[in-house]
């Protein structure tokens, strides 16, 4: 793509941001299959998320991405995977930039992530396409890929320069980011708690190496662990909580999985597990490309307003867990209702469902999997 037409890209996503959001790299060494997660929980002020399939075009891959409704030409995408098996999403960092680029000119983290699904196949495409687009970028990112080869790195990006962490030199296979960047500015930037949290949720896997893509979307994005407290609250009988720092949090909209693939296994296999809206009160889906209802359709933009319906449904619950409208009602969330001494909390009814259905979309991989090699196999 020419470099006046990236400019342009670059300029029309200036009012679209995001807040905040607590992700991890695992490597295949690291999983129960061998295969790489790329998990992103995601915080932002745009509470409606929805998922979109993005057609090959003008020589632009495949992908499946979530946008924002408010962002109707799909400009931005903030986290998503292609037909090569390259995946990518970011965490907004505050403690990297220390120049004059207007706020104008920021939050274009989706645009780069876009250009990226577009156009990348590895790794080390990514990297190259962070060091050949026009500067200064518009970024404050920390953005986390992976591909079909098994390569896994983030990239603390700032306007002008970026640092990589690549996922093989991590000593334990996992590396987790927040809000700040560990190049950047020591004690400066958001999501130390939230680093704290997510460490401590993911230590025993990593230990045992058994990690699963439904421990992210349906243990670590609806569990309220308090690592500067030391204690977690999920199961702790309260019915009313102080919304401040856990990993699941008001502003959380999306919990996303996006499973790679192993050594030797075909690209077409790398699914996307999505748990959308807000996490602890959302039903969780499974995307692929190359099958048919690869993207579940409730997941889309179908409803009004660009709205998914799935999303709305989802919100429409969480209005429930933050129900106080008066005063600071909005930092107090009712524990209650996601977990009960009954078993009636949404949590507890979703889970055993989501469960189910990652059972299901196993079996479907399989068949996937067994067609893809009848279809290469040289009789």
């Amino acid at each position: 793509m020419k470099k006046q037409v990236l400019i342009i890209l670059l300029m029309l996503a200036g009012t679209i941001g995001a807040l905040a959001c607590t992700s991890a790299i695992i490597s295949g060494s690291k999983t129960a299959n061998g295969r790489p997660l790329l998990w992103k929980h995601r915080d932002t002020g745009c509470p409606d998320n929805r998922v979109e399939l993005i057609k090959a075009h003008d020589d632009c891959y495949e992908f499946v991405a979530i946008f924002d409704a408010t962002d109707p030409a799909d400009t931005a995408a903030w986290t998503g995977f292609n037909e090569k098996g390259f995946a990518i999403m970011n965490t907004a960092s505050y403690n990297l930039n220390n120049d004059d680029v207007p706020e104008s000119e920021m939050d274009r983290e989706g645009v780069v992530m876009k250009l990226a699904l577009e156009r990348c196949v590895t790794v080390y495409d990514f990297e190259y396409l962070l060091k050949t687009l026009p500067k200064p970028l518009g970024v404050e990112a920390n953005f986390g890929v992976i591909d079909a080869k098994g390569n896994g790195a983030y990239f603390e990006t700032g306007n002008y320069t970026y640092k990589k962490y690549d996922l093989a030199a991590a000593p334990d296979g996992v590396l987790i980011r927040t809000n700040y960047s560990h190049s950047g500015r020591e004690d400066d930037g958001m999501g130390y708690v939230r680093y704290g949290n997510a460490t401590h949720l993911l230590g025993p896997h990593i230990e045992a190496g058994d990690f699963e893509p439904w421990m992210f979307t349906e243990q670590f994005s609806r569990t309220f662990y308090h690592s500067l407290i030391g204690k977690d609250f999920t199961h702790s009988g309260e019915e009313w909580l102080v919304d401040q720092d856990f990993i699941p949090r008001r502003s959380s909209t999306a919990s996303i999985v996006i499973e790679g693939v192993a050594k030797d296994e075909p690209a077409e296999l790398t699914t996307m597990w999505i748990a959308l809206g807000y996490p602890p009160c959302a039903d969780t889906f499974a995307a692929r490309l190359g099958v048919a209802g690869g993207v579940p359709e409730v997941l889309k933009g179908t409803g009004a307003n660009n709205h998914s319906p799935q999303c709305d449904i989802v919100k429409a619950r969480k209005a429930e867990v933050f129900s106080i409208e008066r005063g600071n009602g909005q930092h107090y969330l009712n524990l209650s209702k996601l977990y009960n001494n009954e078993g009636t909390g949404y949590c507890q009814q979703l889970v055993k469902k989501n469960m189910e259905m990652y059972e299901r979309e196993k079996e479907s991989r399989d068949k996937i999997m067994m067609g893809v090699l009848l279809k290469t196999r040289v009789w």
